[in-house]
């Protein structure tokens, strides 16, 4: 199979990488005023939350990697939100929910966590200050921006849940219609909002005005906030789990993020002889895939807020572990059952001059996340908390104050000590698939960072709401590849060459040798990687 014809982009002083141009234009211009790595995913978060609005925003979560150059230290940063103090099953059950609604203001159970970790990233870690950082998003914000292909595809798709709260629908349907490509959109009650946290950081969200109409408008719309759920938020510093793959050592964030499942998968496959493989074969990836299979068993045994449950990390990323998991892996297809989840999200990565390296998962969790626009703020509320259990046995019962179950999941590589390889990837539970791809075909086959992310790739489970144990696999792939992945015993579902389906990776390589950052975007998406 052909490599790619995209080149690798490189650059001497800093890099970015996001799935859409306008905000990877806004990090590249902050990193160009002396801004750190931090500071340009700051800016392009803030950014995509304007610009790429049915993926993420000032309503959804944030999980961080961040490599500090100085100490040589990595830290890992979980902005999720916990769970409404008021967030009891019985709440539901009692409005005749036998689940979390999936939209709406009652799928707004746990608060936004992202702003909150931006601000406490930059405290630590930025040097611009914030009125700089947001000001593009701001300027997209007020003054308009394009509307893109998939944005207006997704409020086609979504358009049914959309119009059921008027502010939704006032902002992402105005004069109720889809809006089409390149027309242009404002949000100026969301720049306002933006402002207020330029100004005031962290407080001008979750206290004050924006902080009451956030409360004011889910409560008028049934929902379970009250005022401290927001003003108590806040993001906690953890230190990122480590594992070895063939010499490099793989970072990831610890729980409540699904990172270990990725860490579990290499384990397996450091097992096998994958270098022998072709990344197109059906060898190969009827081998991740059941890897896979058995890294989400785990996953989904143990994953919720690490506070509530003592999950076993030390064994279950034991290379003894992974040794008794490799005697299970199959020569024919096995079917775990699982729950539906969304896979809606973005992957932001950047280094900067001083050798700092971020890699950064921001999200609503489904497309448009709860569809739930407040009132003056012009915040789109996420609805992850919709993930929730509201079986009290479950590991993942929903409980006041209590983290969820999380996708999200930033990753690095490091080689003797320093980071070699920032990446991630969008895609819910292909985060660990897409993730473990491009490892393999950095480490592995020797492929370069773009080549890594455009060569075909797949999705296997549940997505979009979907219960399902389908292979969704682009069409790329070789005829005798999926004929024998049909033969192994997969429901094989092939997909268009080019399938956002199967998530929009971003990655950059920090060549030290010679003193190059090179970076990747994916054509799956509208994102492209920028430095200088």
């Amino acid at each position: 199979m052909a490599q790619t014809t995209r080149p690798t982009f490189l650059a001497t002083n800093g890099m970015v990488s996001s799935p859409h141009y306008l905000a990877s234009a806004a990090g590249l211009g902050v990193l160009q005023d002396g801004g750190t790595a931090v500071d340009a995913v700051i800016a392009v978060n803030a950014a995509l939350g304007v610009v790429y609005p049915h993926m993420t925003g000032m309503g959804g979560d944030a999980f961080w990697l961040i490599h500090d150059s100085a100490s040589g230290r990595t830290h890992a940063l979980n902005g999720s939100g916990r769970a409404a103090a008021a967030a009891l099953p019985k709440f539901y059950y009692q409005q005749r929910h036998e689940a979390i609604p999936s939209r709406g203001p009652l799928s707004a159970v746990t608060v936004p966590g992202a702003v909150d970790s931006w601000c406490e990233a930059h405290a630590h870690f930025g040097h611009l200050a914030l009125t700089r950082i947001l000001e593009p998003a701001i300027r997209y914000a007020r003054e308009g921006y394009p509307v893109s292909v998939g944005q207006s595809e997704f409020t086609r798709a979504t358009a049914e849940s959309l119009q059921q709260h008027a502010a939704t629908r006032n902002t992402f349907m105005p004069e109720g219609r889809i809006p089409e490509p390149g027309e242009i959109m404002r949000l100026p009650r969301l720049a306002e909002t933006m402002e207020a946290v330029a100004q005031s950081g962290r407080a001008g969200f979750y206290e004050g005005a924006v902080a009451a109409d956030i409360v004011r408008s889910l409560l008028a719309a049934g929902g379970l906030w009250g005022p401290r759920d927001l003003s108590e938020h806040a993001s906690t510093w953890e230190w990122p789990l480590a594992s070895d793959y063939r010499g490099y050592t793989c970072y990831q964030h610890p729980p409540n993020s699904q990172g270990f499942a990725h860490q579990m998968i290499l384990n397996i496959l450091e097992q096998f002889d994958v270098a022998r493989m072709d990344d197109h074969s059906a060898e190969y990836v009827h081998l991740v895939v059941e890897a896979t299979k058995l890294a989400f068993r785990d996953r989904d045994r143990y994953l919720t807020d690490p506070d509530a449950l003592d999950i076993p990390l030390e064994r279950l990323l034991s290379k003894d572990y992974a040794a008794e998991l490799k005697q299970e892996v199959s020569a024919s297809a096995q079917f775990p059952r699982a729950t539906a989840m969304g896979q809606d999200t973005t992957c932001t990565v950047a280094v900067d001059r001083w050798g700092n390296a971020v890699s950064m998962i921001q999200s609503l969790y489904h497309e448009f996340g709860s569809c739930f626009v407040t009132d003056e703020s012009g915040v789109l509320l996420q609805n992850r908390g919709s993930f929730f259990s509201l079986d009290e046995a479950h590991v993942n019962c929903l409980a006041p104050g209590k983290r969820t179950f999380h996708t999200l999941m930033p990753g690095m590589l490091f080689k003797d000590g320093r980071p070699e390889l920032v990446y991630g990837t969008m895609g819910g539970e292909g985060q660990p698939q897409t993730s473990t791809v491009l490892v393999n075909r950095y480490v592995d086959f020797q492929q370069g960072v773009q080549t890594a992310i455009d060569r075909p790739r797949w999705l296997f489970g549940r997505m979009w709401g979907e219960n399902t144990q389908a292979l969704r696999i682009e069409s790329r792939f070789p005829t005798q590849s999926v004929d024998a992945l049909m033969t192994r015993g997969h429901e094989v579902e092939v997909l268009e060459p080019w399938s956002a389906v199967v998530g929009h990776a971003a990655a950059i390589r920090i060549d030290r040798a010679n003193g190059v950052f090179g970076g990747g975007a994916d054509p799956r998406g509208e994102g492209v990687a920028l430095g200088w």
